[in-house]
C-alpha cells in the first residue's frame, strides 16, 4: 500500500510539474507557420475560400497560414494526409461537403474516418451550384434555357459531357441527381479540382459542369461561359439566374445540390487551439470586407461553433447518403 502511495504522489507531481509547461505550449500556438490543405487544385471554391481566409487568420495568429494543394480522389488524399498529420495545430483542412458528408457514402472503401479522424472548427461558407455549359455547345443545340437543355439532352443520349472537380464532389452529386431526376444521361469526366475541369469546359474539351457558384461566377460575366439556373431552392443575390427546381418543370421539383466548405483540424488537436482558430475565423467572415467579398461571389459566410458545426455535417451526411443511394451512384 506505501508502495501505491508512493507511486500515486509521484505520479500526481509529474502531471503537477508537466501541466504548467503544457498549458504553455498550448498557449504559445501558433509557433510556426500553420498549413491548410485544401484537397482538391487550385482555381477552385475550396480553394478561393482558403485563400480569402488564411490573410485574415495570419493577421490575427502573427504567424503566415499558407494553403497547400493536394488533390486527387473526390478530395479523399488531401483529406487523408490530414488525418494523419497529427493534431499539433499545425495542419488544417478546408473540408468540403465531398469529404465529410458524401464520401463515405460513394466509397466503398474510404482512407479515414471523417467523423473519428477530426474536430469540426467552423463552417466557413455555402454556396449553390451552378449548371454552366460552353457556350458554343449551348448555340450549337440552341440551349437557352435549363427545358432546352433536357430537350437537347434527351434528343442525343450520351452525346454530352459532364465535367466535376472529382468523384463524389457536391459537382458530380448535381450532376447525377439531375440525371436521375430528368431521365438524361451525360457521361461523367472527374477532374482533380474545379480549376482544370473550368479551363477544359472554357476550351471546349468538356460540355458542361455543376460548378460551385464562386468559381464559375467571373467566367459567366466575362460571357465564356453559359449559366442557365443555380441548384439551390433560393436564387443567388450574386447572378440572375432561376433556380434547377423553378426552370426544370415537374420533373426537377425540390431539387437541391448546394455545396458548403469548413475548416477541420485532426483528431487529438487541443481543444483551445480548436476554439482560438473558430472564433478569430467567426470574427473575420463576420468582418464588411471578407463578407461583403464572399456574399458578391455567391457564397454565404459560415461561422458557427464547433459544436453545432459538427450536427450540420451529421445531418448533411444522412441527407447525401439518401441522395447517394437514390443515384445510383458508385466510385470504385
Amino acid at each position: 500500500m506505501n508502495r501505491q502511495r508512493r507511486l500515486l504522489g509521484r505520479a500526481a507531481l509529474s502531471l503537477a510539474l508537466i501541466a504548467p509547461a503544457l498549458a504553455a505550449a498550448q498557449a504559445g500556438w501558433p509557433s510556426k507557420p500553420v498549413r491548410i490543405v485544401v484537397p482538391f487544385a487550385a482555381g477552385g471554391t475550396t480553394d478561393i475560400l482558403a485563400r480569402a481566409l488564411a490573410p485574415e487568420l495570419q493577421k490575427a495568429f502573427g504567424q503566415p497560414f499558407v494553403v497547400d494543394n493536394k488533390p486527387g480522389a473526390g478530395g479523399n488524399n488531401g483529406a487523408a494526409e490530414v488525418a494523419k498529420a497529427g493534431g499539433d495545430g499545425y495542419t488544417l483542412l478546408m473540408g468540403t461537403v465531398g469529404t465529410h458528408a458524401i464520401n463515405a457514402a460513394l466509397y466503398p472503401k474510404m482512407p479515414y474516418d471523417p467523423v473519428k479522424d477530426f474536430v469540426p472548427i467552423t463552417l466557413v461558407a455555402g454556396v449553390p451550384n451552378v449548371l454552366v455549359l460552353n457556350p458554343a455547345m449551348a448555340q450549337k443545340y440552341g440551349i437557352n434555357s435549363v427545358a432546352d437543355f433536357i430537350r437537347a439532352a434527351k434528343a442525343n443520349p450520351g452525346k454530352f459531357n459532364m465535367a466535376s472537380s472529382g468523384n463524389g464532389t457536391s459537382i458530380h452529386l448535381a450532376g447525377e441527381l439531375f440525371k436521375s431526376m430528368t431521365g438524361t444521361f451525360m457521361t461523367h469526366l472527374p477532374y482533380r479540382g474545379s480549376g482544370p475541369a473550368l479551363i477544359d469546359l472554357m476550351g471546349g474539351n468538356v460540355d458542361l459542369m455543376f460548378d460551385n457558384l464562386p468559381s464559375a461566377l467571373p467566367h459567366i460575366k466575362a460571357g465564356k461561359l453559359k449559366g442557365l439556373a443555380v441548384t439551390s431552392l433560393k436564387r443567388s443575390e450574386a447572378v440572375d439566374l432561376p433556380t434547377v427546381a423553378e426552370a426544370g418543370g415537374a420533373a426537377l421539383k425540390g431539387y437541391d445540390a448546394t455545396s458548403w466548405f469548413g475548416l477541420m483540424a485532426p483528431a487529438g488537436t487541443p481543444a483551445d487551439v480548436v476554439a482560438r482558430v473558430q472564433q478569430e475565423t467567426a470574427k473575420a467572415l463576420a468582418s464588411p470586407s471578407l463578407k461583403e467579398r464572399l456574399v458578391a461571389q455567391g457564397a454565404i459566410p459560415g461561422g458557427m461553433s464547433s459544436a453545432d458545426f459538427a450536427k450540420f455535417i451529421a445531418a448533411e451526411s444522412t441527407k447525401w447518403a439518401k441522395v447517394v443511394k437514390a443515384a445510383n451512384a458508385k466510385v470504385d
